[in-house]
């Protein structure tokens, strides 16, 4: 296959939209720590600590999703400046490399939406047993 510079520019519109919605989750649960922070210095309830635990490793993993958005935003780049300084071998190597970023980034999206239902299933332990 022939890759020419449009191809790599498809990208930038999928990618800036996740970073986008990447920092979103970043921020609603930054915010959400320092409220549960907050009530956890007032209450020390066990809860409140298994919550911040798993939005913490939420946090991390957000990041590392951040990150290899990032990664593929820059392969993009690369890529079609390798195709203006006819590179073409190269950039059909940095494209490859771009695109498994993003897809490493899509599977860690995906482990961060299972871990956040962890930190809702701990918030409803306490009401289970008396309404669901």
């Amino acid at each position: 296959m022939n890759l020419s510079m449009s191809i790599p520019a498809l990208l930038f519109p999928a990618i800036s939209l996740s970073m986008l919605a990447y920092n979103a989750r970043y921020l609603a649960i930054a915010s959400l720590i320092r409220q549960l922070h907050k009530e956890y210095q007032d209450s020390h309830e066990k809860n409140i600590g298994d919550q911040i635990k798993i939005l913490s490793k939420r946090l991390t993993l957000i990041r590392a999703t951040q990150g290899f958005a990032i990664l593929s935003f820059m392969g993009a780049v690369l890529t079609m400046l390798l195709l203006f300084l006819m590179m073409p071998l190269t950039a059909d190597a940095v494209f490859i490399i771009s695109l498994c970023c993003m897809m490493v980034s899509l599977i860690l999206l995906f482990i961060e939406i299972q871990v956040s239902t962890k930190a809702l299933q701990i918030q409803l332990k306490d009401i289970k047993g008396k309404y669901i």
